[in-house]
């Protein structure tokens, strides 16, 4: 994981398949936990800022969907998945370790 580790919450505090806005950082991220696996996001959607944690996961693909006009992004990747984004969203590190969730404040 590059840059500072920052300790968010327990694993446990989060719902599987629920997005969880984080702020305090440089930018707002959404966290999004599926099995005990937990995937960072910029919070925000590319085609227009509107906060992805307001949207829905698609648990099997790994993707999130801006509740605007439907654009998906890769959860693992940031890729934008569907028109009208066209543009990937900064992806940050999470590291789980010891029952803690841990965010890079740093996006790679």
């Amino acid at each position: 994981m590059n840059g500072t580790k920052v300790a968010i919450a327990p694993l446990t505090d989060f719902t599987p398949g629920v997005p969880v806005r984080i702020e305090g950082l440089d930018r707002p991220v959404v966290l999004v936990r599926i099995g005990d696996r937990v995937y960072g996001l910029e919070d925000r959607c590319s085609h227009q800022d509107v906060p992805l944690s307001e949207g829905s996961v698609w648990v099997e693909d790994r993707e999130i969907e801006c509740y605007r006009h439907g654009s998906t992004f890769s959860l693992e990747t940031g890729e934008a998945l569907s028109l009208p984004a066209t543009r990937p969203g900064p992806v940050h590190a999470v590291e789980v370790d010891d029952g803690t969730v841990y965010l890079s404040k740093e996006s790679s």
